[in-house]
């Protein structure tokens, strides 16, 4: 029997059999979905947190409070808050910074006349913009003079304006309330879009001064943000952000650091590293399915030699060969696992189509989990196809034709 009518053969007793063929593949299909749409989940959301990082700014150290220490217990990071806008002026007085910019922030009810809306309020310096990689799509952001002014001027983002003035209304130059203190808008940011659990449109940015002093009167702020000059001037950049703190906050070379410095780069690093456990998770549980599916198949495979045992006598006494025999019920076997596989990369593309835009965010669908995920249903097939097809192969004519 050649090879086409072996396939011909196999594919007619699939149709013949068209429910229990389904409830075979279904395994393979559930199996195959499941792991095209986790691995396309999980590397959108690498994908996603690697660009909101580098959204971040460019060349970027994070600089925030180290943690306390109580009866020799340590508190949670960022428990010890000492840093100060002096160290803002010292660390930008290195060899190798380019800027850097302070960043208090907390939320806050805004009010335009008879609208009010919760959002957050962030307190930082005129060098915003470059250190942060910003840009204003309306007006402009405020300058040293402000800040050094406290004056009570703002940069609102885009979801502040959709949800407190809406549409048509021009929000530079009007007046709003924050915290029962007015402040005149001077500028729109650009869209940023999300950064997590963080919208990055969704906040107000004022003077730090002006938030230090009459908005949140704090002494203290959360957090550095550094950008250094160059990629090759990052650990230069860290190293004398370190060292100029220390000298700041009085440490003795026995104490250790009451900050922490993070860099971009061990952000991402750390991000992505855990996105992609998860992602090998996720799809290490859902490729159990495939061995189910593939238990499955070798189950009906079995039940369908029992069936046709007289039939494959019937085959053999009229010059059917063990190997004609065995390689019609390996293709059939090999038949529904590839088209079980072909279902369920159809069926994983959707779902990760569908639950990306249900979620908000992208999907990275690759051709490698797809090939993977093909070949491994068609391993399937092969591995649990061969027992299956063996013991038709080795059926004895005599025996067969006498089966009842």
């Amino acid at each position: 029997m050649s090879l086409l009518e072996s396939l011909r053969v196999s594919l007619l007793s699939i149709k013949v059999n068209k429910l229990r063929s389904f409830l075979t593949m279904l395994g393979i299909i559930i199996g195959v979905s499941a792991v095209i749409a986790m691995v396309s989940i999980g590397e959108g959301a690498s994908s996603n947190v690697a660009s909101q990082i580098n959204g971040l700014g460019s060349n970027l150290l994070i600089v925030s409070p180290g943690q306390a220490s109580q009866g020799g217990i340590r508190m949670g990071a960022g428990s010890l808050n000492n840093l100060t806008l002096d160290d803002v002026t010292a660390i930008a007085k290195q060899d190798a910074v380019a800027g850097v910019t302070p960043d208090l922030s907390q939320q806050g009810q805004v009010v335009w006349k008879s609208q009010s809306y919760t959002t957050t309020v962030e307190g930082t310096s005129e060098s915003f913009p470059q250190v942060r990689n910003v840009a204003t799509s309306q007006g402009r952001f405020f300058n040293r003079f402000e800040v050094q002014g406290q004056a009570n001027v703002a940069v609102v983002g885009t979801e502040v304006i959709s949800n407190l003035f809406g549409s048509g209304e021009n929000p530079i130059g009007q007046t709003i309330q924050i915290k029962q203190i007015p402040f005149t808008i001077i500028g729109v940011l650009a869209s940023q879009g999300s950064s997590g659990m963080t919208n990055n449109d969704d906040r107000i940015i004022i003077p730090i001064s002006t938030a230090m002093n009459r908005v949140f009167n704090q002494t203290k702020i959360r957090t550095i943000f550094v950008s250094a000059k160059s990629a090759e001037l990052m650990d230069q950049a860290q190293f004398e952000t370190e060292q100029v703190l220390r000298s700041q906050h009085h440490l003795s070379p026995r104490n250790q650091n009451d900050f922490q410095i993070s860099s971009q780069s061990q952000i991402l690093s750390t991000a992505q590293g855990v996105t992609s456990v998860m992602t090998n998770l996720m799809s290490g549980i859902a490729a159990i399915s495939l061995v189910v599916g593939g238990i499955g198949i070798m189950n009906i495979m079995l039940v369908s030699v029992t069936e046709r045992t007289r039939e494959i006598g019937i085959r053999k006494a009229i010059g059917a060969t063990k190997g004609d025999i065995l390689r019609q019920f390996l293709i059939e076997a090999i038949t529904l696992s590839l088209f079980g596989g072909v279902i369920g990369i159809l069926l994983g593309v959707g779902s990760a189509k569908l639950v990306g835009n249900m979620m908000g965010m992208s999907t990275s669908i690759s051709m490698k989990p797809i090939l993977y995920s093909f070949l491994t249903s068609m391993l399937t097939g092969v591995l649990f196809g061969v027992y299956p097809a063996r013991k038709a192969a080795c059926l004895k004519p005599i025996d067969a034709l006498r089966f009842e």
